[in-house]
C-alpha cells in the first residue's frame, strides 16, 4: 500500500483513535474541569494528530521532523495528564490502563516514524 496522505500513516491512525478515547473519557470529567484538565487534554490530543498531518505536508525533512517532535511532546503531555486524571479519581484504573496502552502504541509508532524520517535529512 502506498502512502498518499497523512491519513495513510499508521502513527496518525493510532493517534486518531487516542484522540477519540481522550474526548470520550474527558466527557465524564466534572464540569469544573471543562476549562482546565478537560480542555488541556483535548488540545494536547488533537495536537498529536494535527502535527503529524502538518509535518507530512512539509517539503523538507528537517521541517517535517520539527512537527513530528512537537507531536511527540503533545503525546507526553497526554501521558502526564492521564496520570493526573487517574490519581485524582477522574478515571478508573481499567480506563487508565486501556488508554495508556494506546499511548505506548502511538509512542512506538511515532518514534519509528521519526527514526525513518531522520534517515532522509542528509538528502534535503
Amino acid at each position: 500500500m502506498s502512502i498518499q496522505t497523512y491519513k495513510d500513516l499508521n502513527c496518525w491512525k493510532e493517534a486518531h483513535l487516542l484522540v477519540l478515547s481522550i474526548y470520550k473519557i474527558t466527557s465524564s470529567f466534572p464540569q469544573s474541569e471543562l476549562f482546565a484538565l478537560t480542555s488541556q487534554m483535548r488540545r494536547a490530543a488533537v495536537s498529536i494528530t494535527s502535527n503529524i498531518a502538518e509535518g507530512f505536508t512539509r517539503n523538507g525533512y528537517k521541517e517535517k521532523l520539527q512537527f513530528y517532535y512537537i507531536s511527540k511532546g503533545s503525546l507526553i503531555e497526554i501521558d502526564n495528564q492521564l496520570l493526573i486524571s487517574r490519581d485524582i479519581g477522574y478515571i478508573t484504573a481499567d480506563k487508565f490502563n486501556k488508554i495508556n496502552e494506546s499511548i505506548i502504541t502511538v509512542h512506538k509508532l511515532l518514534n519509528g516514524f521519526i527514526r525513518e524520517t531522520r534517515k532522509y535529512i542528509n538528502n534535503d
